[in-house]
């Protein structure tokens, strides 16, 4: 196991802090939270030089065996009689947490990434293009993270396309899910060494989708329903009510609502795993799960935690079942 730890002062000095970290965890989300890396560091270590010092603002690096896995900067700074520095560091993402006000007009989520991002001095890598114009985009000091993901859920529920937003090493990244598939098996006996499986249907299960819209010329209101008869007889009626793009048509309506019932009209499996570390796998990403109670099963992971500490690698991931 190879690990890089730098930290980039504001005065151009660079300090390799790799040998002094005890511990080291990396958090990602898949939405409204940045990556987090927190380490600790002992405090007047052996190796450090006298001018050694590290401030709130400071860049972080940290790579594992040639993986470039976190560029951010520092955020909390922790110290006591222990003689140990704790260190809490964020990626770009920490900076959407601000508040902000948009009024735009057909946008797709790619372009709005790249909006605020020049708005507020932030660095874009890979963007790949969205397929859903949002017709009108208004939003009034909002968090403009939650402006993001809200763009990102209007692709998914118009076009049935779940993008993933993150930072991919200090560059703001939106990826199509077909790019974010690992080669990445986890199993009984194969790096997966526990787990736990819950099924609900209390949670974002929907049988029956009504759309509806503002009729201005009747001055009645249309609903676009969808339904499925099985599961309503298994479940109930489990409803989702909600309004349509007042520039949609009817069509569109309708396909909008007949993907949010693909989307919504199923059991939702949770699992929770954990698992010898793969620094590749980051929350966003799709990988394979081999468990006894469902044949090998593609997974979303929503949230994901890397933790190095002794020389062990190791990872706990909270998944959802696509």
């Amino acid at each position: 196991m190879t690990v890089e730890l730098l930290v980039k002062n504001k005065e151009g000095r660079i300090w390799d802090i790799s040998g002094t970290a005890t511990d080291i965890t990396w958090k990602t989300s898949r939405s409204g939270k940045p990556s987090t890396l927190e380490l600790t560091l002992a405090d007047s270590g052996i190796y450090q030089h006298p001018k050694f010092g590290i401030s709130n603002g400071d860049i972080v690096q940290f790579s594992k065996d040639g993986i470039n896995v976190f560029y951010g900067f520092v955020f909390s700074i922790d110290t006591g009689v222990d003689q140990e520095i704790k260190l809490t560091a964020y990626d770009q993402i920490r900076y959407l947490l601000g508040n902000g006000s948009y009024v735009l007009q057909d946008i797709t989520v790619s372009e709005l990434i790249e909006k605020i991002a020049k708005d507020y001095g932030l660095q874009t890598g890979v963007l790949d293009t969205a397929q859903y114009k949002i017709p009108s985009l208004i939003e009034d000091d909002k968090k403009l993270l939650d402006i993001i993901m809200g763009a990102i859920g209007s692709e998914l529920q118009n076009k049935g396309r779940l993008l993933a937003f993150y930072d991919d090493f200090g560059k703001l990244t939106l990826r199509s899910s077909e790019k974010m598939l690992l080669k990445v098996i986890l199993g009984a006996g194969h790096y997966l060494y526990d787990y736990s499986l819950k099924r609900s249907i209390d949670e974002e299960t929907y049988n029956t989708i009504f759309l509806y819209k503002d009729n201005e010329e009747t001055g009645k209101r249309d609903i676009f329903p969808v339904t499925d008869k099985e599961n309503v007889e298994r479940w109930g009626i489990l409803h989702l009510y909600q309004k349509a793009d007042d520039k949609a048509n009817a069509a569109q309506i309708q396909e909008k609502a007949s993907n949010l019932l693909k989307l919504y009209n199923r059991e939702k499996l949770s699992l929770s795993v954990q698992a010898i570390g793969d620094m590749r796998v980051r929350a966003g990403n799709y990988i394979y799960v081999l468990l006894d109670e469902f044949e090998t099963q593609l997974v979303l992971v929503d949230q994901c935690s890397h933790k190095i500490s002794g020389g062990e690698h190791t990872m706990s991931l909270d998944i959802k079942v696509v």
